[in-house]
């Protein structure tokens, strides 16, 4: 058989641009009561009691740094991006305690690594974790960790390690230095899409929290699956799919 005859009977099968492309372009998932199962309010009780016996010993007062803490976040929330987040928190610690407060970052920075551990024990670590960011891997393009920037990175990696992530299984990690805005602001989850060059209409952000997470996320264009296990909402739920963190293993796989 000539050449040209083997070539008009054979058939390669056609592949569409729709069928090779990933179901997403980005998912973003939150960390504390998502992939970090916790009761929000005791991690934050037992974190703070941790830290305020740490700072002591460095000087701060035990009845004074929670509040300089709280106005610290306060001020990155309402962050109007000029800055990093960073910045802004430790620019009003600073009108607090004054100056010496910046020689004492890596103070803080080595309690997130060592001490900061023992709150572990707030929370409920799961290895459906891993499997769920593996999986998202296999269905976006990009994987983010969308954990609200008001920790520095090292705070994060602990967390992470805590269910035996990195930030290296991920494409964005955001924390307090790397971001400009915090939840519940919509320009967070579009600061993020910038920097990956992402279509806000291809991209699903995962979380626990109905107005920081899914309305937020979705007023800046995105998807919005909410995680059940840990819900927090203060108000009527989104509409948006919902379900446990099992749950959003199919979800994502459909």
């Amino acid at each position: 058989m000539l050449l040209s005859e083997l070539c008009r009977n054979w058939r390669m099968p056609v592949i569409k641009c729709e069928e090779m492309r990933m179901k997403y372009q980005a998912i973003l998932f939150d960390l504390d009561g998502t992939l970090l199962p916790m009761d929000n309010d005791e991690f934050t009780k037992g974190y703070f009691r941790l830290l305020v016996q740490a700072a002591a010993e460095w000087g701060y007062p035990k009845d004074g740094l929670l509040p300089a803490m709280w106005k610290g976040v306060g001020a990155m929330v309402k962050n109007n991006g000029s800055v990093p987040n960073e910045d802004r928190f430790w620019s009003v610690f600073a009108e607090i305690f004054g100056e010496k407060v910046y020689g004492d970052i890596a103070k803080f920075d080595d309690f997130y690594t060592k001490g900061f551990h023992e709150a572990k024990s707030c929370t409920a670590p799961t290895a459906l974790s891993k499997e769920i960011v593996a999986l998202a891997r296999q269905n976006a393009e990009k994987v983010v960790l969308a954990t609200n920037p008001i920790f520095p990175e090292v705070a994060v990696c602990s967390r992470l390690e805590w269910i035996g992530l990195t930030p290296e299984d991920f494409d964005l990690v955001t924390h307090y230095s790397n971001s400009r805005f915090c939840k519940p602001n919509p320009a967070y989850y579009t600061e993020i899409l910038q920097k990956l060059n992402v279509d806000s209409a291809r991209s699903l952000m995962v979380g626990n929290n109905a107005h920081e997470d899914a309305e937020a996320a979705m007023a800046a264009g995105l998807s919005a699956y909410l995680v059940t296990d840990h819900l927090i909402c203060e108000g009527d739920l989104p509409d948006c799919p919902k379900g446990s963190l099992m749950d959003l293993k199919g979800y994502i796989n459909d």
